[in-house]
């Protein structure tokens, strides 16, 4: 069945791209899991100042792994609005992270060492899955790859020339001229055009 065949293509473009979210995120929780333990239970740093400091360290390290591996293929808008995006969304997931801290250490009166990095799987796991797919919904866009890609950012990283460029501000890809050119029906040499001469029945 075609829906059967789509879903299974699905799936398998998906698989790839769930194994390297999986890997920046494990090395993520690392940083986030490991950070946030050693400042607040070694370190006597408070639950969540601990938590959110931990957090901006995984944050930095995860937008480079997804933007230059995990989504690469999705790269298809400009570098300011994607990080600021980024960074928003990695707001969400930390206020996410210290709500589930914040219930265990203080509604719960749970204040072990274990409770306390119990709490911080927990919620680096909603969050980590909340960042999935918003990552894919807003920040990392689908898209034809190397179809459209903001023209100022194309041309400082030197993917094209600004010549290259569409009126518009996008980069058109595939094509050695200027997108315009295409649009027009290809000339034909203009002697084709020209009528043949009356004959004057064979006189000078």
């Amino acid at each position: 069945m075609p829906r059967m065949a789509s879903l299974r293509k699905r799936l398998t473009d998906l698989i790839p791209e769930l194994a390297r979210f999986g890997v920046v995120g494990l090395i993520g929780s690392v940083i986030d899991l490991g950070g946030a333990d050693y400042l607040h239970v070694h370190m006597g740093i408070g639950p969540l100042v601990a938590k959110a400091a931990s957090i901006a360290a995984a944050t930095v390290v995860t937008y480079l792994g997804s933007r230059f591996w995990t989504f690469r293929h999705r790269v298809n808008q400009a570098l300011l609005r994607e990080g600021m995006l980024f960074v928003v969304l990695n707001v969400v997931g930390l206020v996410i992270a210290e709500i589930v801290i914040a219930a265990t250490t203080y509604g719960l009166d749970m204040k072990s060492e274990l409770a306390y990095n119990g709490a911080s799987v927990v919620g680096t796991g909603l969050a980590t899955i909340f960042r999935y797919f918003s990552y894919k919904k807003w920040v990392f866009l689908a898209g034809a790859p190397g179809t459209v890609v903001a023209a100022g950012e194309a041309a400082v990283s030197g993917i094209v020339d600004p010549a290259e460029t569409s009126p518009s501000g996008a980069v058109l890809t595939g094509s050695d001229g200027p997108p315009w050119e295409e649009l027009q029906p290809p000339r034909s040499p203009a002697w084709e055009h020209l009528e043949p001469a009356e004959s004057d029945g064979g006189r000078r």
